[in-house]
């Protein structure tokens, strides 16, 4: 038992990480057999490069529990920003970007500096094992390894023989997401961290698809209720095309493939109604606009915003739910009407992917010119690549010019200086219609004067009121986005553009740089930290819309898109979105990243 006293210290300091990281993560310790159960193998292969030699063993014990410690405090910090656990993927492809929110990681890790402290305890439990000689380091022969890998290997198959007698069947039981689901935030409080980040690291280099066909029936029937059917003397037209379903199911040898032409075939389409091609023919200006809220609307502070909520479409029962690639996966999620893949950037993988629906893509067909513009890096998220993908002709962003017209250098950078050097662009005498993008960024976090441009500017206007620092402070920065909008109305009515153009702000996800006490200062309603948080609005404005419309039906990021084209009188397959036709008969269903969902029924 001697020789094995450091193998011992690695699976009590794993087991002892995932209890501090799960006990205040989750708040609760779920699974404790599993997570022994995984960690014993986990802990067996490091201990066996460990113990190469006993120089190798001091200083390889030293290291990897280092590494161990700053892997669970990486995603503490994470998941606190994102609630998500960083997969290797992200973290491979985040390279000098993530130091680009220093000043964030630096203020959730002392707003947390308790847990860190705990979580760093066992590398001090080290040193005086180490120091007093009760962990001793020595080289051990080759039948202790043999030993050591023996216990490895019999942990390992007890673990599976319970995943597969203990674990029930369900969706997200233990068993399925072990081989068949992949959501780390679920694997996570059900198998621990490491578990979690090995699973990753497998399917990252071996690939990984879903397989939920045993678990889940994917026959769909008709999703509307009975008092949604249309009478049978009523005409009821429905966004679809002509599809030959039958067709493509009898050549499809992809079973996975041939699982989708089978569900798209049974889904329901939205029907067309009284809004269907209300704005064809106009221009649209689009704005995905960081952290946007319906927090960020009020008739003193941010009257611009408040006119097009006033005026336009008043989604009240809307939420852009935070996926783990925060602004990407909900950029991502509003422009396609798709759900990002967990454990990628959709935002990059989507590069080589034909976008028919697109608004670039569709609204070129019809002659309009189209241009996307981002006050940021060019290329974060791969967001360049991204937005050729979606069809767009031009892209300004730092990198790609939009430097050379404005200043890019402080953080964040001004969406109304943004919105000043780029319409020109295509508000031109006789330019004929257009389509435009813009991702704004004075809305980032964080929301305090020092290390934030947006929020000092505009300081002076929210200081009085009666909310806490960072409350005032992410009103400051919504601020910079409101007139941004103001200015963006103001050159449309010089050039004559106003009354054909329409205007789509939606947000990317809730303000996560506020904590939930500073969000319902801003709120009038109590929100909780599961699902009203990520409640927030979608403004969709044209100056000739005579009152606004009211809409309570439940919708998300994902419902933009189909609501959009139908409002231009686009044809297209609604079956062939996740999200709906807000506007329509269409059942609604609010999902989240940690599989929760919103629904209508009860």
């Amino acid at each position: 038992m001697k020789k094995f006293k450091s193998l011992i210290f690695l699976i009590l300091l794993i087991v002892y990480e995932e209890v501090i990281f799960s006990a205040n993560i989750f708040n609760e310790i779920t699974n404790i057999g599993y997570v022994i159960l995984f960690s014993i193998p986990i802990a067996v292969v490091l201990y066996l490069i460990s113990t190469i030699s006993r120089k190798w063993d001091i200083f390889a014990t030293y290291f990897i529990t280092l590494i161990i410690i700053s892997i669970f405090i990486a995603q503490l910090i994470y998941y606190n920003i994102y609630q998500a656990i960083i997969s290797f993927y992200s973290a491979a492809n985040a390279g000098g970007q993530i130091w680009q929110f220093a000043n964030t990681i630096f203020e959730v890790a002392l707003n947390n500096w308790y847990i860190i402290l705990l979580m760093v305890l066992p590398l001090i439990v080290l040193i005086l094992l180490h120091k007093f000689k009760v962990l001793d380091f020595e080289k051990i022969d080759l039948k202790a390894r043999l030993i050591v890998l023996v216990i490895g290997i019999i942990a390992q198959i007890i673990a599976l023989l319970c995943l597969s007698f203990l674990s029930s069947n369900d969706l997200y039981s233990v068993k399925n997401l072990y081989s068949k689901v992949n959501s780390p935030t679920l694997s996570a409080n059900k198998m621990g961290i490491m578990t979690t980040m090995r699973l990753d690291l497998q399917r990252l280099f071996f690939g990984f698809e879903e397989d939920i066909s045993e678990v889940v029936n994917l026959d769909v029937e008709d999703s509307d209720s009975e008092d949604e059917t249309p009478k049978l003397e009523e005409i009821v037209e429905y966004n679809e095309l002509d599809i030959n379903w039958d067709n493509l199911i009898e050549n499809e040898k992809n079973s996975k493939i041939k699982t989708i032409y089978e569900y798209m075939k049974n889904a329901s389409p939205s029907n067309k109604n009284e809004y269907t091609g209300m704005f064809e023919g106009k221009n649209l200006v689009v704005f995905v606009a960081e952290a946007f809220t319906d927090l960020a609307i009020d008739e003193e502070i941010t009257p611009t915003l408040y006119k097009l909520y006033s005026e336009g479409f008043q989604f009240d029962n809307f939420y852009t739910p935070l996926f783990p690639v925060s602004t990407a996966d909900g950029e991502y999620m509003t422009d396609t009407s798709l759900i990002p893949k967990e454990g990628v950037w959709s935002l990059k993988e989507l590069e080589t992917n034909y976008m028919p629906y697109s608004y670039a893509n569709i609204f070129e067909k019809q002659g309009y010119s189209s241009q996307a513009y981002h006050d940021h890096t060019a290329t974060y998220y791969s967001r360049d690549k991204y937005i050729k993908a979606m069809g767009y002709n031009s892209y300004l962003a730092k990198g790609t010019g939009l430097e050379k017209r404005m200043n890019l250098k402080n953080w964040p950078s001004s969406d109304i200086d943004m919105i000043d050097v780029t319409t020109s662009d295509y508000l031109k005498q006789d330019g004929g219609n257009f389509i435009t993008y813009y991702m704004t960024v004075s809305g980032h976090l964080n929301y305090t004067r020092n290390g934030n441009t947006i929020v000092n500017k505009n300081w002076d206007i929210v200081k009085d009121l009666e909310y806490s620092s960072k409350a005032k402070g992410y009103l400051a920065a919504q601020l910079e986005l409101d007139r941004a909008v103001k200015l963006l109305i103001e050159r449309l009515e010089e050039t004559g553009e106003l009354e054909n153009t329409v205007i789509l702000i939606s947000g990317d996800h809730y303000p996560y740089g506020l904590t939930l006490d500073e969000i319902n200062e801003l709120s009038d309603f109590e929100r909780d930290d599961t699902f009203e948080k990520h409640h927030s609005t979608a403004l969709i404005w044209n100056s000739e819309m005579t009152e606004p419309v009211k809409v309570d039906k439940l919708g998300s990021s994902l419902d933009i898109l189909p609501t959009m084209l139908n409002l231009f009188g686009v044809e297209f397959d609604s079956r062939l979105l996740m999200g709906r036709d807000l506007l329509s008969e269409s059942s609604p269903l609010v999902i989240y990243s940690n599989r929760n969902f919103i629904t209508d029924k009860r």
